[in-house]
């Protein structure tokens, strides 16, 4: 069973770290303190009542160590624990921890922070928004600032995890039901899994809204153009047209689309662990060399196909005359855009991989020093 931690405040000035624990009804606590590693245990009241309430800390930098005289100074009142470090080297720290990430039981004591520059006596209590106004504002948003940077991680891992399950899921039905109907399966392709496929399609736009808003680097266009043309096909080529959503090639689009993304977003959350897994990284780098050529194939016969059909419905065509004095037919859109994507596109993108690969695969040169 993990013992809950207390709500812990803090404050330094430049030769000192203040924490004030809040406890009630604490004895005998047990502190430890090694290099820039506190450890705290004790029985007490705190948030969750009556427990053994326990934390440990890697702080920004070292402390003078338990062997020290004067180091450490416990003061146990009814209400609270009261504990001053001493810093190992005079220095004012930018944080508490080691780490920017910041324990949500971890709070600022404004009732004794200091300024930088050290002109307030150490043992006055003072309003802090009076003395420094804005330093409340500025530490909220400092704080806020970390948290901003973990949501974020965090949004990013579910997301891409979502995705990566969610084609899972399409590649595992579409898998399931070959393995029983064997190729009469192919012509129920989109009844089983375009819903799924329509929705994690929709959802790839945020990632042309990521490096937008920052979450990611890179520029917003090449993802805006791939996500756009695959919603071309997915949303008014096959969904538009039913005669289309039987077809054979419906089946082999959404396998060579799926195959990609189960390895991408897999990729990409290891990224954002900063842990790269060697045979990932070549999987992503390497699997476009075949796919996106096919994949390309399979839209361009989607588009091909479908013209016959559009000519027929005249689906999408506007005709003049009209009060917008605005003519678009929608069969030589398609036979443009079929060209577009055939050569101009095929080898935009194949370019922009090639470059990608050679920066992610290119050989290490390691350097030895000669004695």
């Amino acid at each position: 069973m993990v013992n809950p931690s207390p709500f812990v405040y803090w404050a330094q000035t430049d030769k000192n770290v203040s924490l004030k624990i809040d406890l009630k009804n604490v004895t005998k606590p047990d502190i430890n303190v090694v290099d820039n590693n506190i450890k705290f245990a004790a029985r007490g009241i705190g948030s969750h009542g009556e427990s053994k309430y326990e934390f440990s800390l890697d702080l920004f930098s070292s402390l003078k160590s338990n062997n020290d005289e004067d180091t450490k100074i416990v003061r146990i009142f009814e209400n609270r624990v009261e504990v001053v470090l001493q810093k190992e080297k005079v220095a004012w720290w930018p944080r508490l921890t080691a780490q920017p990430q910041k324990a949500p039981w971890l709070k600022i004591n404004f009732d004794l922070w200091k300024s930088e520059d050290g002109q307030d006596s150490e043992e006055e209590t003072r309003d802090v928004m009076q003395d420094y106004p804005g330093m409340y504002d500025m530490l909220h948003k400092q704080e806020m600032g970390y948290r901003r940077e973990d949501y974020k991680k965090v949004y990013l891992v579910i997301y891409n995890l979502f995705q990566f399950i969610g084609f899972t899921y399409v590649l595992s039905v579409m898998a399931i039901r070959y393995a029983k109907l064997e190729y009469d399966s192919v012509a129920d392709t989109y009844e089983h899994v375009g819903p799924a496929m329509k929705f994690l399609q929709l959802m790839m736009y945020l990632e042309v809204m990521h490096p937008i808003f920052g979450y990611t680097k890179g520029g917003a266009l090449v993802p805006f153009l791939q996500v756009s043309g695959r919603a071309f096909v997915l949303f008014a080529m096959i969904e538009a047209e039913p005669r289309m959503q039987t077809k054979p090639v419906v089946f082999y689009l959404f396998l060579l689309w799926s195959t990609v993304e189960v390895v991408r977003y897999p990729y990409y959350i290891s990224l954002l662990y900063k842990k790269e897994i060697y045979i990932l990284t070549w999987l992503r780098y390497t699997m476009w060399i075949p796919l996106y050529p096919l994949g390309v194939l399979c839209e361009s016969i989607v588009i091909l196909r479908n013209i016959p059909y559009f000519e027929e419905t005249q689906k999408f065509t506007i005709s003049m005359p009209n009060e917008w004095n605005f003519a678009f037919h929608m069969p030589s859109f398609m036979r443009i855009y079929l060209l577009a994507l055939t050569f101009p596109g095929l080898y935009f993108v194949m370019s922009h991989m090639h470059k990608l690969r050679t920066v992610k695969l290119k050989p290490k040169i390691v350097i030895k020093k000669c004695k």
